[in-house]
């Protein structure tokens, strides 16, 4: 393989979560700002966070991310085939960004084949588009029970004839055994096609790590490409594990935010700028957790309302939620959230499980009737709601203020509750806020990334003198904080003769 040359490059990594996703976004970087016009692919991704793309469908969350550190726009085609469990056997099966059919595990095997048809055309789209394709691959390759007509690691990899690097997380331990014993699961073309290793997270003087090293490659034949430092404070939206960073400044007065960890959560990565904010302390609660006092409550989007309005019962947090507004705690209820505030969610046509209606929590005049065709779109708008911010202190909220999301749900809402929406869109109004104002319910995901909108949320929910920060600032930060990691301490000559871009030329983009 090392004669030939290519313009896919795949990275894989031994685990889940062991830097698939933030390899290949640095790297997009780094070949974008050296002028490579280079674009993110992902064959298969099995997330309940996703974005909705330019081209009106909707793909894996960590692409839109790898499609902003190239510098473009994220498309359908960086992730042709999208899974979103809602069960713990079962998923809906998007395909070219929409919802196609639901299938158990069994079921999709065997539809594996359309699938790759998918994933295939939109990399050949992508292949004459772009000088390179970096691709990230799905859990590890080394699944043995997953390998059958496989379409997210190594049969995409061999289908396409492409070369591969392995990632593996040294902050977990065991990194050795990772790589080697990943690499042996392998068949022996396959094994061919593993160009190097990286190490991730590593902490500490990487000449401790040189023997270990040294022994890698004597024992496989294959170069460590490089290690990559534990980037502190790194943030990089998640690709479907909630995280729980947190990053307080202990000398400001914080506002407490817990989020009910719903068992079908989805788009987790809306609080990501309330977890980086200084001055919030947000908390994730999950299953057999008592929901503690707090500020402001948040509940979160999800893939199967219903169901999870039942499992919520069941944790007993409706009462929890009823004391906390009885508490004067502020309410925000995010998509799957908000249709849980109204009178009922109703799914004739069994969309999102069997078919049936189910009381919600009644705290807002509406109902949701779920459909079948997903309303997907991304949106500019302001809020729109004006009420008391501190009652004590005099002070009210704005509206006006910008707001920037998408919105991707299967259900239609109506009721008196919306005729006082909480945000103004181009040419129509959305959510609603409840009379005393202490309760807002809205579809936009993204509802805390503009600046102007989280400072007002965070005034209407109780803080005072909130800190200005910028998460899109921030994001980019990271990003170029990754890209100057991956710079220093990644051969990236190696990686530029794989795909044929010289060196010299990248060096004077």
């Amino acid at each position: 393989m090392t004669n030939k040359i290519y313009n896919t490059l795949m990275v894989q990594g031994t685990t889940s979560d062991a830097g698939k996703s933030v390899l290949v976004a640095g790297l997009c970087r780094v070949l974008s700002r050296k002028g490579v016009k280079v674009t993110p692919f992902k064959p298969q991704n099995m997330a309940l966070n996703s974005a909705v793309t330019v081209d009106g469908g909707e793909i894996g969350r960590a692409q839109a991310v790898q499609a902003q550190a190239c510098g473009i726009e994220p498309h359908t085609d960086m992730n042709p085939v999208l899974l979103k469990p809602n069960s713990d056997t079962g998923a809906q099966v998007i395909i070219h960004g929409h919802a196609v059919t639901e299938m158990d595990a069994v079921s999709y095997h065997g539809y594996k084949a359309t699938a790759m048809k998918a994933v295939l055309d939109s990399h050949h789209r992508l292949q004459n588009n772009y000088q390179v394709v970096m691709v990230e691959g799905a859990g590890s390759p080394a699944e043995i029970n997953l390998r059958a007509n496989d379409i997210a690691n190594m049969g995409f990899a061999e289908k396409v004839d492409c070369p591969v690097i392995l990632v593996a997380d040294i902050d977990r331990g065991g990194v050795f055994a990772h790589l080697v014993g990943t690499l042996e699961l392998l068949s022996p073309s396959e094994q061919g096609r593993v160009m190097g290793f990286v190490i991730n997270r590593f902490r500490g003087d990487v000449s401790i790590l040189q023997p270990g090293l040294d022994w890698l490659e004597e024992r496989t034949g294959k170069p460590v490409l490089g290690v990559l430092p534990f980037l502190t404070g790194f943030h990089l939206e998640a690709e479907d594990a909630v995280a729980g960073q947190q990053e307080l400044d202990d000398d400001a007065k914080t506002l407490k935010v817990v989020v009910p960890v719903v068992s079908r959560i989805s788009n987790h990565t809306d609080f990501d700028a309330l977890r980086l904010h200084p001055q919030v302390d947000l908390q994730f609660v999950r299953a057999g957790e008592e929901i503690p006092g707090a500020d402001l409550m948040i509940l979160p989007g999800t893939k199967s309302t219903r169901s999870d309005l039942n499992w919520l019962r069941e944790q007993g947090w409706d009462k929890a939620i009823q004391k906390h507004l009885r508490y004067g705690g502020k309410l925000i209820g995010i998509c799957g959230g908000f249709q849980m505030l109204g009178t009922s969610v109703a799914d004739p046509e069994g969309i999102e499980g069997p078919a049936g209606s189910s009381e919600g929590l009644g705290l807002l005049d509406m109902e949701t009737i779920l459909q079948p065709e997903k309303q997907l779109r991304r949106e500019t708008g302001h809020l729109a709601f004006s009420c008391p911010a501190s009652a004590a202190a005099g002070r009210s909220v704005a509206t006006g203020r910008k707001v920037e999301g998408y919105e991707i749900h299967a259900g239609i809402t109506q009721g008196e509750a919306l005729n006082n929406p909480a945000v103004q869109l181009q040419g129509r109004t959305d959510g609603a806020v409840s009379e005393d104002g202490q309760i807002i319910g809205t579809y936009l995901h993204g509802l805390f990334d503009h600046t102007e909108a989280l400072e007002t949320l965070l005034t209407w929910a109780g803080l005072e003198q909130v800190k200005r920060i910028d998460y899109r600032a921030r994001q980019e930060a990271d990003i170029e904080r990754l890209a100057d990691a991956i710079e220093t301490h990644l051969d990236l000559d190696k990686v530029y003769d794989l795909l044929n871009l010289q060196t010299t030329a990248c060096e004077g983009a």
